[in-house]
Formats: C-alpha cells, structure tokens, sequence
C-alpha cells in the first residue's frame, strides 16, 4: 500500500502526488494501491508519525529514509537529492523507491 501524506498550503505536494499519480497511467501502479490522506494540525501529525509534506509511504515505510517514522514534524519537507535540496519528489526517485523498498520489506 502506497500512503501519500500532505497538508493544505505546502507548495510542493501537489507537484509530487502528480508524478505520484503519473505512475497509475503508466502502469507501474494501480490507483486502489494509493491512499492520500491530508494531515490537518500538529495533532494528528503527531499520531501518525508524520515526517513532513509531502511524505510517501510504501507499507509504512518513508522511501527516502526507508524507515518506518518514529517521529514527527508538521511543516513542508525538503529532500536532499544528489546534492540538490527539492520539496518534490521526481517521478523516477518514487518508482526507484518504491521498487526498492518493496524488494526490502518482502
């Protein structure tokens, strides 16, 4: 199972839940496989574990830590991808992850 976790106002989750959902029309996922669910306070940002917008999961797990969060933090995330600070993850970076945590958590 796919979870993608956003709140209302970060300027990067739409961009990523588009190339999220790019690829469902590419084939390499189906739609009933992702869960979008909108964190909407520190509160439930807390019970969730919530690492920041936007966050994938793949069975619990972060793709780009590749851990199961056990803290969290209700702001806009950054990544750091190969040497470049982004808040929106490429679709290649997604479906890399995704392939790879699914090998891991088997």
């Amino acid at each position: 199972m796919i979870e993608f976790q956003f709140f209302k106002g970060c300027p990067h989750s739409e961009e990523t839940l588009k190339n999220l959902m790019s690829l469902v029309a590419e084939g390499f996922l189906k739609e009933n496989e992702i869960i979008i669910k909108e964190v909407s306070d520190p509160e439930t940002a807390q019970k969730l574990n919530f690492l920041g917008s936007p966050t994938i999961l793949v069975d619990g797990y972060d793709i780009y830590t590749e851990r199961v969060p056990e803290t969290f933090n209700f702001s806009c995330r950054i990544y750091n991808l190969n040497g470049v600070q982004t808040g929106v993850l490429p679709k290649e970076f997604i479906k890399t992850q995704i392939e790879k945590l699914r090998t891991k958590i088997k």
